[in-house]
């Protein structure tokens, strides 16, 4: 078993490493367990991240966030935290054969994107036929050929947001809407709904559809088929989550759970790294305060 530190931070991420960052500079003792599954990894260049005007990768990202986080003396756990529970005054956090302490914990770790079962999606993501977050890149796909996929029920809120920037846009159901009037709201929006669909097919540039026969041919799809909220590790322990998996937190982002902090996409709200590092902000300084009551 591993001492007692003053916080644990599960997740590597953007959100991760920002309040590792923080927490270290508050002098603060503190772990961060990393199994590298943050998104960002997906991010073949954002030009949507402060600071970065010529763009950045989510993996050159995430190095420079590492490289900060590590100057401080932060240390990272390349494991699983496979469970935490709370016991009287601290966290108990199992990981590998192991076991760590803490007086508090914050959760970075996200959630994950329900992915199309194509083949070649790595390479399509890469070079930006596939796209996974219109609110970060979309200012790229301006007027090009889009292809929104995805049960209506998830994706017509996405395709309504894509038509800022592309009136060549197609909606492709992944399966037949629940009603005919889910179609129509977007027919009388202007957008085209096809017929349902299976997954596109990537040809090394763009992504083509099978539709009734005749093939269609897009720039850029968004898959929109839903989120897997990373909330199990707080859920399993007691605290509250939306209905969609993501946690509650207070104005501090504390959960239902004493001493237990939840960041990022993991929280209910706009999946963004702008918002993930303000989280963080919040959350570290919120952890510090509470070690130290009278602090500003």
């Amino acid at each position: 078993m591993t001492g007692m530190v003053d916080c644990i931070v599960v997740g590597g991420g953007p959100a991760g490493l920002t309040a590792a960052t923080y927490l270290a500079r508050y002098r603060r003792s503190i772990i961060v367990f990393d199994h590298g599954l943050s998104r960002a990894v997906w991010i073949p260049t954002s030009h949507n991240c402060p600071g970065f005007p010529d763009g950045v990768g989510g993996r050159e990202l995430l190095a420079r966030m590492r490289r900060q986080a590590t100057s401080f003396g932060v240390h990272t756990v390349d494991e699983e935290v496979g469970a935490l529970q709370r016991e009287r005054d601290h966290f108990v956090l199992n990981h590998g054969n192991d076991t760590t302490r803490a007086r508090n914990v914050i959760l970075a770790t996200g959630c994950e994107d329900i992915m199309p079962a194509m083949d070649g999606l790595e390479a399509a993501v890469a070079c930006g036929a596939v796209r996974l977050c219109a609110i970060c890149d979309a200012f790229e796909a301006i007027d090009q050929e889009i292809a929104v996929y995805g049960p209506l029920e998830h994706a017509a809120s996405h395709a309504r947001f894509l038509r800022t920037y592309s009136r060549r846009l197609v909606m492709i159901p992944s399966r037949e809407p629940r009603s005919e009037y889910e179609g129509l709201e977007l027919n009388g929006d202007g957008i085209e709904v096809t017929r349902p669909a299976g997954v596109p097919r990537f040809d090394g540039k763009r992504c083509h559809f099978d539709i009734d026969g005749n093939t269609r041919s897009f720039d850029v799809v968004y898959p929109s088929m839903g989120l897997i909220s990373r909330s199990s590790l707080a859920t399993d322990a007691g605290a509250k989550c939306d209905e969609d998996g993501a946690l509650i937190t207070d104005r501090q982002l504390m959960t239902s759970i004493e001493g237990l902090y939840a960041i990022g996409d993991v929280v209910s709200g706009l999946n963004q790294i702008s918002v993930a590092t303000g989280h963080a902000a919040i959350a570290a300084t919120a952890v510090h305060n509470r070690l130290q009551p009278n602090a500003c």
